[in-house]
């Protein structure tokens, strides 16, 4: 991976495996992807907070991995997830961080 072009940090999307629909993007560092890979549940870099964390660690809602794609340019990934938990994505509640339009 490619981690040059972000000061050590990957883009990660992450989408339902089931629906395909785009429910967070978040940052990830090299020891983010490895233990994500390792754990089997989407961990991510807080860039506001400088440190590691677990999707789901407080609120139960976990994003289990099912498949990690690389992008061409080797600087992305695309993590497909089963949600666990009561499914909710955003800190906001709702499934997806994704639910309001730009118009």
């Amino acid at each position: 991976m490619d981690y040059s072009k972000l000061n050590g940090l990957i883009p990660a999307v992450i989408q339902d495996a089931e629906s395909s629909e785009v429910l967070m993007v978040g940052f990830m560092n090299e020891q983010a992807l490895a233990q994500t890979r390792e754990s089997g549940f989407a961990t991510f870099f807080s860039r506001t907070r400088n440190t590691m964390w677990m999707k789901g660690e407080t609120s139960g809602n976990k994003l289990q991995v099912v498949d990690i794609l690389v992008d061409c340019d080797d600087d992305t990934v695309l993590v497909k997830v089963k949600r666990l938990g009561d499914g909710n994505v955003c800190h906001t509640g709702t499934r997806t961080c994704f639910s309001r339009s730009l118009s």
